[in-house]
Parts: C-alpha cells; structure tokens; sequence
C-alpha cells in the first residue's frame, strides 16, 4: 500500500470535505481517504497496482476541485506562493466589492437621510445600484457561484449553494423590481429592491474568507518554522579547500564546517572540534547541549560557541529535522475521532438548511403580514447565508493543526490527530525502566574491596578485562577508570563466559570478573564481600565481583541510574491522578529500588519483553484507558497493544514510527506535556463545536422568523452575511489560543 498526500484547493466547507473524500473512495484499490479543510489536502492510502496518483487527481477534480502536488520538505502540502497568491486574490476581490459596495448602501439608505443634496429618483438610484452591484455579485462573487454549480454537477450541494441561492435570490429580485415593477408590485406600491443586500453579503463573506486564510496561515505556521531551521548554504572542505555550496546539494560523507551563530545544515557526526549546541527547537530543551568529536549533532539546531568540523550522515528528506516535518504534516493532516459526528452532521446540512428557509419561505407566504412577498424572501435569503457549514469543517482540523504544531515546538512530536485527543483520556501511565525511567547506560555507583587492595587497583583490573567485552556493564567500568585517569592495562587469553562474566590475564595475573554464579563457577569464595553485595543489590544495582589467583578482591557496584527529571515527572503525573506502573525485566530487589527513588508505587518486575504487551492488556481490561511510554524498540509490542503510546527519543536518530507520540527529548515530561497539550486541545475542540452548532441550532431559527411573533423582529440579510464570517473567523481564532499553551514542567 502507498500513502501519499495530495494538495485539494478550492474547497469551503465541511460538505466539500466530504464530497472529495466520496469520490476517492470510490476509486479501485483506494484502502482510506482523509479530506482534510484547514490544510486543503487529501491523505490517500492506496494499492499502486489498481490505481496511481494521477487518476487520484482526476477524482478529485471530478468532484470539483483542483489537486495540486505537496511539497512536503518545503512546507507541507500549504504551497507559500500558492497561498499568498491566492490570499492576495481574495484581498483584492474583498477591496474591491467593499468599494462598489459602500456607495451602494449609501444610496440605499437615502430616504433616512434627510437632505436634499442626497435626494434621487428611485429609477436613478436603482440603475446607479444595479450597475455597482452586478461586478460585486459576478465577479467578486465568482468562486461560490461557480462552486454551487460545480456541486449541482455532482447532484450535491455545499456552502457555495447556500450563498450563491441566497444572494442571486435577493439580486434577481431587485432587478424584476427595477426594471419590470409590475410583476413583483402588490397594491400598486413600487417594489423594494435588494441590490445592497446581495452586494454586501458577497463583500462580507470575501472579508470573512480573508480574515480566515490570514488566521489558517498563522495555524500552519509550525512547518514554515521548522523549515526555516535549515540554512540555505553550507562551508565544507573539498580538496583540502573551504567552500560555500547549497545547502540542498550537500551528500552524506561530505565534510562541513560550522562556525559559532550558525545554523547546522544536515546530520551528522562531529569529526574535530567542540562546541555547546542549542537544539531546542528539536527537542525542545532549552539548555544548550555539550558537543566533542564523536557526538553526534542534528540539522537545523544553532551551533552557540566554538567551531567543528563534522561529517553528514543523513541529508535531505533523511534527517531528523525532514522527519520531523512530515510527521507534524502527517498529523495536521489527519482526522480526530471528534471530526466524525462533524461530518456526519455536515452530510445532511446543507439539505436540511434548504428545507428550513423554504418553509420559512411558506410560512412567511401563507401567514405572515404583507408585503408578504417581501417578508417571505428576506426570511428566506437570511436563512441561507447565516448557515454556516465552514465552522462545523473547520472547528477541529484547526484545533489539531496548531496543537500538533506547538507540540513539535516543544519536542513532541504527534502522529496523528486521534493520539492527541486520546493522550487527553488517559487514566494509566506504564513506564518501562530502561532507557524511560532511567537513563538506559549502566555507571559504577560504588567500589568494595578487601583489604590490600585498593579501589584504583581493583577499578585498572575490572576495565582491562571489560574493555573486551560487549556487555552495557563492561562499558560502565571502562568508563568509570577513563574518568577517573585510571591507565587501562592490556590483557591476554580473554575469554567470555556464558552467565556474564570474562576471564584473562593481566600483567600475569589471572582474574576473573562477573556474577556470583560465575564466582561459585570458579571456586572462588565471596563470603567476606557477600554482605556489600547484598547491600549493592537493595539499592537497585548489580553487583560485579573481582577475583585474582583465585580470591576475590572487589565487588563493583554498577546501577542504571534514572533521569534527572523522572521523579518530577512522575510526581506530576500522579498528582493529575494517573495511576502510574512500572514495568521491567529486572529482579524486584533492583526494580523496587528504582521505582522507590523515582517516586513510583506500582511495580511489575520480572516481566519478559514478550510479556509486557500481556501486562497492558490486562490493565486496559480495567476499562481504563493506557498509555505506555517505552523506548520504542524492545517494547514495540507492548506500544502496539496501549490505547496510546509514547517512544523517547534522543533527539537525533529516533524510532518516529515506534510510537503514537515522539519525546524528542527523551525525557518522562515530555509525557506530562502531550497530556497537557492533548487536555488543552481537546477543550478547544469541543468550544468549536459547540460554538459552530450553538451558533447554527440558535441563528437559523432567528433568521427564519422565530422572534417575529413575540418581539417583531426579522433579522437582515446583511447582518446574517457577517454573523456567518464571523462563525467561521471565530473558530480558527480560538484554535489560535494554542500558540500560547506553556507546559508547566
């Protein structure tokens, strides 16, 4: 199956969403189809071998619109030239329509103006109006009109029927009672005229669809940022020679040159030199990260002090920072479970708004007062245009776009619309220890040795032996001797031993290191050190014993120590009032240990990897809803099986698709953080909707004539045209709040 996005311009509301999403599921092999408003794009999973991109395209232009390609490392499927020139169309034909407008209003309201330098015949003021409105209906008015004939070919109907019913309906009208008074008079009185209604409706609607694309340009802002990180241009060394290129055309293996205030342009890994790097805008940690030769560094993160010379690794759509952007637009993209009662609803809107201003229309005709005529087709042009299906589109595609957004800012990185509403619901956090609780590499946190021998002897025997070994704890006492200036001395006839342990000679000194088992392997006593070792193992770390000729020498105390920040983190999350586990292969005597320091009350220690995806289920079978936080690679299983799922990244080379939720940071608060987020968006999706059906359920009655019989008042077609911009501007305003959401950890 193929994914791919395709841009879908010219869509209005949410029945246009769903009108294209129709059509493309009709195609062979289609498998999904998600119609996204606020982005203007399709996300289409499909069989390449029934169907390709271009006849995609054609059923979409078959239903009326135009399919444009995305441009995904650029901005994400929101084309910036296409944009502004299509917000820049917009302005003009609002300007414009505003400026033959005004004047027509002007006349319109002459009779309330009590002069006679204002003073007209009605003939005259009626040509003058005819002619400055005409322009307003068919030219700034142009795309609804032609989209409610576009939906007439599809037997459908939309928000450009409603408007483009409404306003002929109030222009057709004026023209009859200005040029052929005779056929609408009634009583021989001269027949109003409606020329400003029409041209004012079509003017306030365009200024509503500019306010709305300035803020849907602000929503989208998060991709336009994050690709803005990457520098234009790059220095790097070739033949022996410094020299400026594109940064676009850099290959991996090219050596680069990065000095301080620079942007760095690609992955890669420092080759000469050391500098601190600002890398927030990828993990969303503020505090510069110290880098040396080795360590690796990530394109688009600001290089602070000092200069490096690196080598790229990855380039183009392969970075982290590209990666990083195709997943944000992947989950702007996407559809919230909230989005489905929407457009179920915006299905039958539409139609039913129809039925609703015809009988307006009939009871206006039948029982209302004269000129009931007139009466009739005010009620029935003002239920048409204060309609509006664009909020119901709009109201949480804009929602999910500028959460996923800020979330990116803040190192979290969402896959889809669904995982952000659902990390909102979450009443159990399952933590896996290693790498998630705790930092995932293994440090000697204590040295015990007998007497004549001392820690420096017992730390130079241990690290010549596991500088040969591949195991995470041989690494911790290399490790711990380097840091401490200890020479590590060579050894000869290594051998590794099943049950961790290694055996060799050092200086002609025979020495074993490993486990109490590979101790009792070898005869060795450790009665005199078995009182430390006990003691090692109750405060969560493994015990290493040293034996040389035979004795043993040392006990070495190796712990994987938790993160900085886990303990807040779970503080926090326990204060929210999650139950928070967790899960780990480890022995209870080290599980419980960890979980004590970190704060954590519930541990299931001993579970086997394959075993952990058991332990969730029987937690969601509580009926409450599970999140599990792993680091995306062992526990992919048991991420597979949670309601959400949370991978921790590291920053650079990440598992993006191991998880529902990317922490970039690698740090447990950025759990509390998408929890926060998921809370705040999810509370603006449901004041979008209940603002876009409030305003509906509340404003159509009105404009039919609901108040006329207790309060005599009708509402004016012109004021339902800016009630109904200012539903749709409303909604895309209150997503905007999002920007400013703050994650209190």
């Amino acid at each position: 199956m193929e994914k791919k996005e395709i841009g879908v311009a010219g869509m209005t509301c949410a029945s246009c969403v769903r009108r294209v999403e129709m059509s493309i599921k009709k195609g062979p092999g289609v498998q999904d189809a998600t119609v996204n408003l606020a982005t203007e794009s399709a996300t289409v999973t499909y069989d390449e071998s029934l169907i390709g991109e271009d006849a995609i395209k054609k059923l979409v232009k078959d239903s009326g619109y135009e399919p444009y390609d995305v441009t995904m490392d650029e901005d994400g499927g929101a084309d910036r030239e296409r944009r502004e020139n299509e917000l820049a169309e917009v302005f003009m034909k609002f300007a414009v329509s505003a400026a033959f407008t005004i004047p027509v209003v002007f006349i319109s309201m002459r009779d309330m103006v009590h002069s006679h330098s204002f003073s007209m015949p009605s003939v005259t003021a009626s040509m003058i109006m005819f002619i400055l409105s005409t322009p307003v209906i068919f030219w700034g008015g142009a795309q609804f009109m032609t989209g409610a004939v576009k939906a007439a070919k599809q037997r459908s109907s939309d928000m450009n029927t409603l408007i483009a019913v409404g306003t002929l309906s109030a222009y057709v009208f004026s023209v009859v009672s200005a040029f052929a008074p005779k056929l609408v008079s009634t009583g021989g009185e001269t027949p109003p005229v409606y020329f400003e209604t029409s041209a004012m409706i079509v003017t306030l609607i365009l200024m509503g669809k500019y306010l709305e694309a300035l803020a849907k340009g602000r929503a989208s802002e998060a991709i336009s940022r994050l690709a803005s990180l990457r520098p234009r241009t790059a220095r790097i060394i070739r033949d022996g020679v410094e020299v400026e290129v594109a940064a676009s055309s850099l290959r991996v293996g090219d050596i680069v040159v990065v000095r301080p205030g620079e942007s760095i342009p690609v992955d890669g890994v420092i080759a000469e030199g050391e500098s601190s790097v600002d890398e927030s805008m990828i993990t969303g940690e503020s505090i510069p990260v110290e880098k040396e030769a080795g360590a690796r560094v990530t394109g688009g993160s600001m290089n602070m002090a000092g200069s490096f010379i690196f080598k790229a690794t990855s380039v183009g759509s392969r970075t982290v920072l590209s990666r990083i952007i195709r997943l944000v637009r992947d989950a702007q993209g996407s559809k919230a479970p909230a989005q489905k009662m929407a457009d179920t609803i915006a299905s039958y809107f539409v139609p039913a708004v129809f039925l609703a201003a015809s009988l307006s229309f009939a009871g206006w005709m039948i029982f209302g007062p004269e000129p009931a005529f007139t009466r009739a087709l005010v009620a029935f042009v003002s239920t048409l245009i204060i309609a509006c299906p664009c909020a119901l589109g709009l109201a949480t595609p804009t929602a999910i776009m500028v959460g996923t957004g800020k979330g990116a800012e803040l190192g979290v990185l969402i896959k889809n619309g669904e995982a952000l509403e659902t990390a909102a619901r979450i009443g159990v956090v399952v933590l896996d220890k290693t790498g998630t609780v705790t930092k995932g590499e293994p440090a000697v946190t204590g040295v015990t040795t007998v007497d004549g021998v001392s820690e420096t002897e017992a730390l130079q025997l241990a690290a010549a032996l596991e500088r040969r070994s591949e195991h995470p704890l041989a690494k911790a006492i290399v490790n711990a001797a380097e840091e401490r200036g200890i020479i590590v001395l060579e050894v000869s006839g290594f051998k590794t031993m099943t049950g961790a342990g290694v055996s060799g000679a050092v200086s002609g000194t025979q020495i074993v290191v490993g486990s109490e088992k590979i101790m009792r392997e070898k005869s060795v006593d450790v009665s005199t050190l078995l009182k430390a070792a006990e003691g090692i193992m109750d405060g969560g770390a493994t015990p290493l014993y040293l034996a040389r000729h035979g004795a043993v020498a040392a006990v070495i105390a190796v712990a994987d120590t938790i993160k900085l920040g886990s303990k807040n983190a779970v503080t926090k999350l326990r204060g929210m009032g999650f139950q928070v586990v967790m899960i780990t292969g480890d022995n209870p005597k080290t599980a419980s240990a960890i979980a004590h320091e970190a704060g954590i009350s519930e541990t299931l220690a001993g579970v086997a990897p394959e075993r952990k995806a058991e332990e969730v289920e029987k937690l969601k079978a509580q009926g409450r809803v599970v999140a599990m936080v792993g680091d995306g690679i062992n526990d992919a299983p048991a991420l597979a099986k949670a309601d959400v799922s949370f991978a921790m990244g590291g920053g650079t080379d990440i598992a993006m698709e191991a998880g529902d939720i990317t922490l970039m940071s690698g740090d447990l608060k950025g759990v509390v953080t998408a929890v926060e987020l998921g809370r705040a968006t999810l509370r603006v999706i449901k004041q979008n909707l209940f603002w876009a059906f409030f305003y509906n359920v509340t404003l159509i009655p009105v404009a039919a004539g609901a108040l006329y019989p207790l309060f005599g008042v009708t509402l004016n077609p012109m004021m339902a045209a800016f009630a109904m911009a200012f539903s749709s501007v409303s909604v895309v305003g209150n997503s905007l709040r999002l920007k400013t959401f703050k994650a209190t950890v």
